[in-house]
């Protein structure tokens, strides 16, 4: 059984998160977590998560979206109070992409944080050449407390050692599978197996034999089978260390889920 900790489903054109899903089981593919991007297209995420089995969501506005787009604590913790909500992000900083005076993007970054806080649910981290100030934020704002999943991660080693020492999970993308992501496969190498998770970011970033086309959460299995070649551990190591890994993380959130499920069944 694989989780694919971080995709899309709403952003997958010429398809449907059915289609998606259904694929997905059968590469077993047991799980999703739809990550949210903005509050534009939340109704959207958080219908999918309500309608398909097992797909958990979260809510949160990339460091991306606009500057002009406000955010508030008060607006993602009542947002995050529906049960199938199980994550706050993805948030975090990019400065790839990003240009100027970040106060702006910091500022939203501490907002997530704090709203992470206040529900206990964990944050799912976006960061891109910003390490240093992604670290030094979530110390400053004491986020171990809630934990979370430094997702698509694609940094050193002394930075994803930070990240651990914080109680963060370390997630791979099919980044990890490109030949010239050396730093990355080197990273992914060492994280201590009970802090490891795997993801799609589908649409984005499909692996390595899908470089270049659109990804989907059936291709999970393709990060966990080259992290497990270069592990030189059993595939159904990988797959088993990373479902327990999530639902390590999001357990009481996740068990609220399951529950309100079998409640529904039985209505």
């Amino acid at each position: 059984m694989l989780i694919d900790s971080h995709c899309h489903l709403d952003l997958i054109k010429n398809t449907t998160p059915d289609i998606l899903v259904n694929a997905a089981h059968a590469e077993g593919v047991s799980h999703f977590l739809c990550v949210a991007i903005d509050l534009a297209h939340f109704p959207t995420l958080l219908g999918i998560a309500q309608r398909i089995e097992n797909v958990f969501a979260s809510v949160g506005v990339h460091p991306n979206t606009s500057e002009q787009v406000i955010v508030d604590v008060e607006t993602l913790t009542t947002l995050a109070d529906d049960p199938h909500i199980i994550a706050i992000g993805e948030t975090g900083l990019d400065y790839f992409r990003s240009e100027g005076d970040l106060t702006w993007q910091q500022q939203r970054f501490r907002i997530h944080i704090q709203a992470a806080k206040e529900t206990g649910k964990p944050l799912i981290i976006h960061s891109r050449d910003a390490a240093e100030d992604t670290l030094r934020i979530l110390r400053e704002e004491n986020a171990s407390s809630v934990g979370g999943i430094m997702h698509c991660f694609v940094d050193d080693w002394e930075t994803a050692q930070h990240a651990l020492e914080m109680g963060f999970y370390i997630s791979f993308s099919g980044i990890v599978t490109f030949k010239n992501a050396k730093m990355v496969q080197a990273v992914a190498k060492q994280v201590p197996l009970d802090r490891l998770l795997v993801e799609t970011d589908a649409p984005y970033l499909a692996p390595v034999p899908y470089r270049g086309k659109t990804n989907q959460p059936a291709y999970v299995r393709h990060v966990a089978e080259f992290i497990a070649d270069l592990r030189e551990k059993p595939f159904e190591t990988i797959a088993e260390a990373t479902t327990e890994n999530f639902f390590r993380l999001f357990g009481k959130w996740a068990f609220m889920y399951f529950t309100l499920k079998f409640r529904s069944a039985k209505l």
